[in-house]
């Protein structure tokens, strides 16, 4: 059960400086947030639990978690949902958004789509040896989507992935009264047009809120977070056994001689796409300015 729920009124939507709040007892209104919150830095985010008063959001209450772009905040959980073919899976991306699910300390979960066009094995294979939950997605099959509403229920999720790969199909699956706009693969660019413009909330018939972001066919991990490069390697859980071993303290598992890790890549026990996907998010740490932070 996600925390937080029921306890004070939720962000649901944001357009244009008007807050859709939802109180505990479902009543939904549309408010403004007092100026004063933008000059303490509290900026209200979907998925904000707020205190409100005299028709206006008062106070952000503290928040557990958020997400840079879209601005989201108090996620239980974050769902990658990777299609199979049409796009093709980018484990590259996959692994980044893995990666910033650890580092906010948000619970990750894998749903594969169009599994009857291609195979998962791989993806199989790769992510539930370190531990990622996977649900498959087969609209002939209402068990699985039964399996998918049961991982949704009483939790803040959000739904993310490359553009084209069915987030707002699934959404819609899940729960008809939904009605989100959905777009067609574009057969030139070989994605998906987008069709979902901003962050919003939406309340499941089974408990709980769902989010469908902006769709995207590449990722800039600062659009969620941005992560130092001495802190990218707690964010791959797999290379925990191995990091207090190598032969610097300050190793950066990339290339440097009597590094525990590349030993553990190079006898398999991290998946050396794991690593290629590491390897890449360090160079582009390395990059981050001071004024980024």
């Amino acid at each position: 059960m996600g925390t937080g729920l029921n306890e004070a009124p939720i962000i649901t939507k944001s357009v244009r400086g008007l807050y859709t709040v939802v109180s505990p007892d479902g009543v939904s209104e549309d408010l403004p947030a007092r100026g004063i919150l933008r000059k303490k830095g509290q900026e209200p985010y979907v998925g904000d639990y707020v205190r409100v008063e005299d028709g206006a959001i008062a106070e952000v209450l503290p928040r557990r978690n958020e997400i840079i772009r879209p601005p989201l905040a108090n996620l239980d959980q974050l769902c990658f949902v990777v299609s199979m073919c049409e796009p093709q899976p980018n484990l590259r991306l996959l692994d980044k958004f893995i990666a910033v699910s650890a580092y906010k300390d948000i619970a990750p979960l894998l749903l594969l789509t169009k599994i009857d066009l291609a195979s998962s094995e791989e993806i199989y294979r790769l992510y539930s040896a370190i531990g990622i939950p996977i649900l498959p997605v087969d609209y002939n099959d209402p068990s699985t989507l039964d399996a998918v509403r049961e991982a949704f229920r009483g939790k803040v999720s959000a739904l993310t992935g490359n553009s084209g790969a069915g987030k707002s199909t699934l959404l819609n699956a899940l729960d008809e009264t939904l009605a989100i706009p959905t777009g067609e693969i574009s057969q030139k660019l070989g994605r998906g047009r987008h069709t979902t413009r901003h962050a919003q909330l939406y309340p499941l018939q089974t408990g709980g809120y769902i989010a469908d972001t902006p769709g995207f066919s590449t990722f800039d991990t600062m659009r969620y977070a941005i992560i130092r490069k001495h802190e990218l390697a707690a964010c791959f859980t797999e290379f925990a056994p191995y990091v207090d071993d190598c032969r610097f303290k300050d190793c950066s598992h990339t290339c440097e001689k009597g590094c525990a890790v590349l030993d553990a890549v190079s006898a398999g026990a991290i998946p050396k796409s794991r690593h290629e996907s590491y390897c890449e998010m360090y160079e582009e740490a390395k990059t981050i300015k001071e004024w980024e932070l």
